[in-house]
This record gives C-alpha cells, structure tokens and sequence, in this order.
C-alpha cells in the first residue's frame, strides 16, 4: 500500500534575493518524495494561511538573518496548529539557533548536509517515501 507524501511548506522570512539554499533545500525534498510547497518571501499570516490551505506536514522556514520575522512566523504557526512542526535554516547567528531551539524549532544553518535536513523531514513527518 502506497501512502501520499507528506506536504512540507518552504518559506523565507526574508526580503531578500537568495534563493540558493531554499531552492537546493526543496529539490533534495522533492527528490526523497515529498511534496514541496514554496510560497516565496510572505509574511507571518501568510504562512500561517498557506499551511493551514495547504495542509502541510512540516514547514520550513528560510530566516536569511531576519530572526525576529521567523519567530513571529513561528508564533502564528504555533498559536493556529500547535502540532505543526517547524524546521529552519539559512543564516542563523548562534546565539538564535540557540533561541529557536529553545523554541523546539530544528536549525540547519550553512555547512548544513542535505542528507541530515531530509533526515529531519522524515522523522519530522513522522514518513518513509516507498
């Protein structure tokens, strides 16, 4: 018996034009069978609705740096669907990684491996792929 892929939502909480990580992030993803939804740079609300429309297993959160816009996210995300759960990468000084954990966000900054980031969707999900 075939089970769907889970839905992961990949957003950046940044205005910003780096698109590398996320884009390499997604496709890794998509390659281990999930379903990808990206929805770009949007705002706390935005990605609170896109997850509750979408549906989502786990959201993925690119902060490039604007820390304070991703725990705002992750406030909208927790107080709409508190058993969502978040992962999160791009730059991350230290001292937020610590801050996001505390929050039990999982923070893959740059050196990150792919491998380990589709290792954390699927326990995550809680999903093997077929």
């Amino acid at each position: 018996m075939t089970t769907a892929p889970k839905r992961i939502l990949m957003a950046k909480t940044g205005l910003d034009g780096h698109w590398r990580g996320p884009t390499i992030v997604a496709r890794a993803l998509r390659d281990a069978g999930f379903e990808v939804i990206m929805v770009g740079m949007v705002t706390a609300d935005e990605v609170v609705r896109a997850a509750i429309d979408e549906d989502v297993d786990l959201v993925g959160l690119n902060i490039g740096g604007h820390v304070d816009v991703a725990e705002r996210a992750i406030a909208a995300i927790r107080e709409a669907r508190p058993e969502l759960p978040i992962f999160c990468g791009g730059v991350v000084p230290p001292w937020a990684k610590k801050r996001l954990e505390e929050k039990g966000v999982e923070v893959y900054p740059p050196g990150s491996q792919l491998p380990e980031i589709v290792d954390a969707a699927r326990r995550l999900t809680r999903w093997q792929a077929d």
